[in-house]
């Protein structure tokens, strides 16, 4: 069995931003040689989220309000007692999850109709890292 890893990076222009990462996700498949396995992406960060869903607009703006009316934006969270402001973004990492695991068959990510992989920041304008790593044959 193989092994490969990879890292990508990303900075978002707003605070809370999705971005559609299959593509990088699939350069790096293609850079392993793996052909049959299985592929882990996983945000690094704690007020961060990686998921798999069908990239239209409309889905991800109800994305976006349920994931604020779960978790709203504001004061009133212990964690801002602590001196930071983003409890929010922590609690909406929870929701959308931080990894995603993709089976792989015949060197390409084995997906169901319409689905893509998405990166989800929701404390951002920094730089930060995903990690992508694949395991197979």
């Amino acid at each position: 069995m193989k092994s490969y890893r990879e890292y990508l990076w990303v900075q978002t222009k707003k605070h809370r931003e999705f971005i559609n990462i299959t593509p990088q996700v699939e350069a790096a498949l293609k850079k392993s040689g793996i052909q049959e396995g299985f592929i882990l992406v996983s945000a690094m960060h704690i007020t961060a989220g990686v998921w798999v869903n069908d990239d239209e607009q409309g889905l991800l703006k109800d994305i976006e309000e349920w994931l604020e009316k779960l978790a709203p934006e504001g004061p009133d969270y212990n964690h801002h007692r602590t001196g930071e402001t983003n409890g929010d973004a922590h609690l909406k990492s929870l929701l959308a999850h931080h990894q995603v695991m993709v089976p792989i068959t015949e060197g390409k990510l084995d997906f169901g109709p319409w689905q893509q992989i998405f990166y989800g920041e929701f404390d951002g304008q920094r730089k930060k890292r995903i990690i992508v790593k694949i395991i197979g044959e």
